[in-house]
């Protein structure tokens, strides 16, 4: 059965992966446009007529700008809280096939089972995902399992837990604390709002939080993800991971592309 994970985009400008399991294909976040999504796709085989189904963690438009282009679909299953689909269904002209859900609930899609919890973030209602899939036993289609967790300002005990849990971890690390100091361009109030416990995770806590979790978990794979294009730079972070020295591979998403260059390409056969 044909697997694949790939993160098409990620930074403060746009975030959309693609998921692919033995019966299902869906999105997880459209930042992009439609237009762009699907040149996304495109580029690694696959189209937007072949999506199943779109999984959208909040309303900002870096993770859900895609849904106005993509509500021409209409057969198209959408998921989202109510807080979430609410927000974005306000700005649009189109009737989106919302599928709702309540913050820390599970449910099932296709071959899949989806977990949500919350997330600490200044959005109405953003949350994290836990997707699982594959059978005990099988040996030609295993249990597998990711995280997609972006948006947040810090990381609580429950979020930790479901982080340790997974085989592959989609963790942001969107700011180096001293290029977000010396940034001209955020007045003093966005940088506030940006360390907060409900904006974005720096370089350090994701670090550690990577660091604490190496010692007791299921993790194999983390994307660092979501990085600033202003207050971040790979080089940086990929430095500052390699000092951990730990059996684990850590892939970097680089924010100034969508697919990376091929020897970058964040490809896993899950």
């Amino acid at each position: 059965m044909s697997e694949d994970f790939q993160i098409l985009g990620s930074s403060s400008g746009g975030n959309c992966a693609f998921l692919q399991t033995g019966h299902t294909k869906v999105l997880v976040d459209v930042g992009f446009s439609a237009k762009r999504i699907g040149c996304l796709l495109k580029s690694i085989g696959q189209s937007l007529d072949m999506i199943d189904a779109v999984f959208l963690t909040h309303e900002h438009s870096d993770h859900a700008q895609g849904i106005r282009g993509l509500a021409k679909r209409l057969d198209l299953p959408v998921f989202a809280n109510r807080d979430t689909a609410d927000a974005i269904q306000a700005k649009l002209t189109k009737p989106v096939n919302w599928k709702l859900f309540q913050t820390g609930t599970e449910f099932s899609f296709r071959d899949l089972n989806v977990r949500s919890y919350a997330l600490p973030h200044d959005a109405y209602d953003p949350v994290g995902f836990t997707f699982t899939w594959g059978e005990d036993g099988d040996l030609f289609y295993p249990p597998r399992s990711l995280a997609w967790i972006t948006d947040l300002g810090y990381v609580p005990a429950h979020v930790k837990e479901h982080m340790r849990n997974v085989q592959t971890l989609v963790i942001e690390a969107n700011y180096d604390e001293e290029l977000l100091e010396r940034d001209e361009r955020r007045p003093w109030a966005t940088k506030q709002r940006i360390r907060g416990r409900h904006g974005h995770l720096s370089n350090g806590t994701a670090f550690e939080t990577i660091k604490e979790l190496s010692h007791d978990s299921c993790l194999k794979r983390v994307f660092l993800s979501h990085l600033s294009k202003d207050c971040n730079n790979v080089q940086l972070v990929r430095e500052k991971f390699a000092s951990l020295g730990l059996d684990l591979r850590i892939d970097v998403i680089d924010p100034e592309f969508g697919i990376p260059f091929a020897e970058e390409r964040t490809t896993v056969a899950l």
